[in-house]
């Protein structure tokens, strides 16, 4: 089978935005690939280099949502980026070779510095994140990486960097060392907070897959519709309202199209029309709920699924150094 590699960053707890955008898409491609999903958790140090202390307990907290939603550990690789040193000594090695005129032209570099200018991030760590990515990918000599349209730059760099190691340290007797990996374009949502803007945790405005029943309600019973609509009897406009853009996620063709017409008529109030996406989403996250609510009863058995998934992560990892050593010529 032809290998898939992704990762996410331990941030904080995982919204439906991540169910959405990533994971979804993750559970599917389980049974057509041979899939490594890990835990980014060296690049999130790019940028919370200062506040690691949060890093251990969501680390387990993704672990059990990935579990939550369907990631199986028979059929998925789930291990953490910092378990497997061999990360570090590619992401070394890769170092020697890439000009820095390549780091500072990916997109992501200035964007987020730029976003972030409250935080000290002309750091070698943060300039280097993507070639990081590139020794996450290439180390399990990835065949494909799901990602949106904003990675695309940054997979090109991998690609980039690859050409130039198999040019550089390859032999025409040979095999390449490592293929270069491809993308499986995912549309990425835009999925809408409970205020409008895009959901994030930085906004507050997330509703998380841990939430309970009640925890959904009262945040989508306050979220902001069409500014229009100020009185129950005025008409709306779907196509204005955050509410609605969360019903094409989660409601039903038929069901969203009666909620639009009664919203276009003033036939039912907001009120409605978000009790009934509640209802919808509820049929998502109520068994993804239980399945976590049963996880968290078992944490060590969470930690031992890592724990397994790093060894065979390990296993891979190191049969790719040697032929990368081999190449590059280094004493072994």
């Amino acid at each position: 089978m032809k290998r898939v590699l992704s990762g996410m960053r331990p941030t904080g707890p995982l919204h439906i935005g991540h169910l959405l955008g990533a994971l979804s898409n993750w559970f599917e491609l389980q049974d057509k690939y041979e899939c490594f999903y890990f835990i980014a958790d060296w690049h999130a140090l790019s940028t919370m280099y200062d506040e690691p202390e949060s890093l251990e307990e969501f680390t387990v907290e993704i672990v059990t949502d990935w579990l939550s939603v369907g990631l199986d550990p028979e059929r998925s690789t789930l291990f953490l980026q910092s378990a497997i040193l061999e990360h570090a000594e590619l992401f070394v090695l890769l170092s020697m070779i890439t000009p820095l005129s390549w780091l500072e032209r990916v997109p992501s570099y200035k964007e987020v510095r730029q976003q972030m200018s409250h935080k000290e991030l002309a750091t070698l760590g943060f300039l280097g994140y993507p070639l990081l990515q590139t020794a996450d990918i290439i180390i399990y000599r990835a065949n494909f990486v799901p990602v949106g349209m904003d990675q695309l730059p940054h997979l090109e760099l991998s690609r980039e960097v690859v050409r130039r190691f198999n040019s550089m340290y390859g032999s025409e007797d040979s095999d390449p060392v490592f293929p270069e990996p491809m993308h499986l374009l995912t549309e990425a949502p835009k999925v809408p907070g409970t205020d409008g803007r895009k959901m994030s945790k930085s906004y507050n405005n997330a509703i998380y897959l841990k939430d309970s029943s009640d925890e959904v309600w009262e945040k989508l019973r306050p979220m902001v519709t069409d500014p229009a609509r100020v009185k129950r009897t005025d008409p709306g406009d779907p196509e204005k309202c955050p509410v609605f853009e969360l019903h094409i996620f989660f409601t039903p063709e038929e069901k969203r199209e009666e909620a639009a017409h009664g919203c276009r008529t003033a036939g039912i109030g907001c009120i409605d029309c978000k009790k009934i996406l509640f209802e919808e989403i509820e049929k998502t996250l109520s068994p993804i709920r239980e399945r976590r609510s049963e996880l968290e009863k078992h944490p060590d058995m969470v930690r031992q699924i890592l724990s397994d998934g790093n060894k065979k992560a390990q296993i891979e990892t190191a049969k790719t150094m040697v032929d990368v050593r081999r190449a590059v010529q280094l004493y072994q």
